[in-house]
């Protein structure tokens, strides 16, 4: 089969990669005989299934073949496939978690999206942590994190200018002191952890208001919208923080969940996994990206302002924060799905509107498509969050993956420990 059939058979019409392959689409992909294929199955390095509608037909997973292919040219040159895997490249570890695929999020094998619309946070936590479906009554109480709180409020009254990450970071240190339960590294005692350390960061968020609800969302609604958004229901607002929180959960290896990997691989407790993986997330490039899209949409300000404004930014030899995201050439689902969830809970919003015309512009001038970085930032101005809740939002639901990745990389017992690849002088 030539290089351009293969190219043709392995992609959908769309041009996204089909989830599987046909035996002959697997073995030409691979440069292998049939025989070669079965004995691969054989071993357990690709993985066959029943092809639809017809049993006796086998399919084979894109993943795995992919994985092989990547494993081959690790062989055949190992500094430049670490370069790249590094590096927006193959992945670098085994994870059950998070898969991304044909532009779709999903979280251990169920549709991300469809979560964020069934599910509360907890519930999709506990599914992240433990497997299985997502725990019809999961729950944490957050009198508990609140309590803890009063403990460290001497600490909080010394930062009154500072932002609501900031305080969940400089509340991290304290709490790990008196939380010895932390060091049980087994499972369910690290998901128990999760559940006290995120109800933690949570009333650390909304300090000083200390409201009386069960759940995450409720109690930061409540906490953050003194002033609220005109004609939103309560539950309409809870639903919509709910599903900023499980979109942001997990993506996979980027570099806040690695950082948590990376500390979880030598045996650091769950607050010492978060504290470096909150660290990594509040980078310019990372989370902290989304104070560049409040700059942006400030600097808008009004609709008639978007081509000018975004024109500038682009002459000035700036990208459009919030636009364009390497693994979703078609647009990142997580914020349209936000966005979509607005129009329906505040069509009237001055800041959709606002928002709408901006994308459309950006659209027009680079042809890229929203970020959750964007959309988190019109959730928080559509509902009059206060300054830094966006970051917020994605640190309280990214918490719950850096302790999902730190549950599974405890579950291996191996340390991670990359080579590097010396560029300096030599020795004389």
């Amino acid at each position: 089969m030539s290089s351009t059939l293969i190219y043709k058979s392995i992609y959908n019409a769309d041009m996204t990669p089909k989830r599987y392959l046909s035996a002959a689409e697997a073995a030409a992909t691979l440069e292998i005989s049939l025989a070669t294929l079965y004995a691969y199955v054989s071993r357990g390095l690709i993985r066959s299934e029943a092809a639809a509608g017809n049993r006796r037909a086998r399919c084979y997973r894109r993943d795995d073949v992919d994985q092989l292919l990547a494993r081959r040219a690790r062989r055949r040159n190992p500094e430049r496939a670490a370069e790249q895997a590094l590096s927006w490249g193959v992945p670098v570890l085994e994870s059950a978690l998070t898969l991304i695929t044909g532009g779709r999020l999903y979280y251990r094998g169920q549709d991300a999206l469809r979560l964020a619309e069934t599910s509360t946070f907890e519930q999709v936590a506990h599914h992240l942590w433990l497997g299985g479906p997502p725990a019809p009554k999961a729950s944490w109480a957050m009198g508990a994190g609140q309590a803890s709180l009063r403990a460290y409020q001497p600490w909080l009254k010394l930062l009154p200018e500072a932002t609501p990450v900031e305080r969940m970071q400089a509340i991290l240190p304290l709490a790990a002191t008196r939380d010895a339960a932390a060091y049980d590294l087994r499972p369910a005692a690290v998901a128990q952890t999760g559940s006290r350390l995120i109800g933690l960061l949570a009333a650390a968020a909304i300090y000083p208001a200390r409201p009386e609800a069960e759940r995450i969302a409720q109690s930061l609604g409540l906490g953050w919208m003194s002033k609220g958004a005109r004609g939103l229901e309560p539950d309409r607002a809870t639903r919509l923080i709910d599903a900023a929180l499980i979109l942001s959960a997990d993506h996979e290896l980027n570099t806040s969940a690695f950082t948590a990997r990376c500390v979880a691989s030598v045996r650091a407790t769950p607050y010492q996994v978060v504290m470096a993986a909150l660290a990594a997330l509040q980078g310019l490039r990372h989370g902290g990206y989304s104070a560049r899209v409040e700059a942006l949409l400030a600097d808008v300000a009004a609709p008639q302002r978007a081509r000018p404004a975004l024109e500038s930014w682009l002459k000035r030899g700036e990208s459009l924060p919030g636009f364009g995201h390497p693994l979703y050439p078609e647009g990142d689902p997580r914020a349209r799905a936000l966005l979509d969830m607005i129009r329906v809970a505040l069509p009237r919003s001055r800041e959709l509107a606002l928002s709408e015309v901006v994308i459309n512009e950006a659209r027009s001038l680079v042809g890229d498509a929203p970020t959750i970085d964007f959309a988190l930032v019109v959730v928080a101005r559509a509902l009059r969050l206060p300054s830094g809740a966006a970051l917020a939002l994605f640190a309280l639901g990214r918490t719950a993956g850096w302790i999902a990745q730190a549950i599974e990389q405890y579950q291996t017992e191996s340390m991670i420990r990359p080579r590097a690849r010396y560029v300096g002088q030599l020795p004389q």
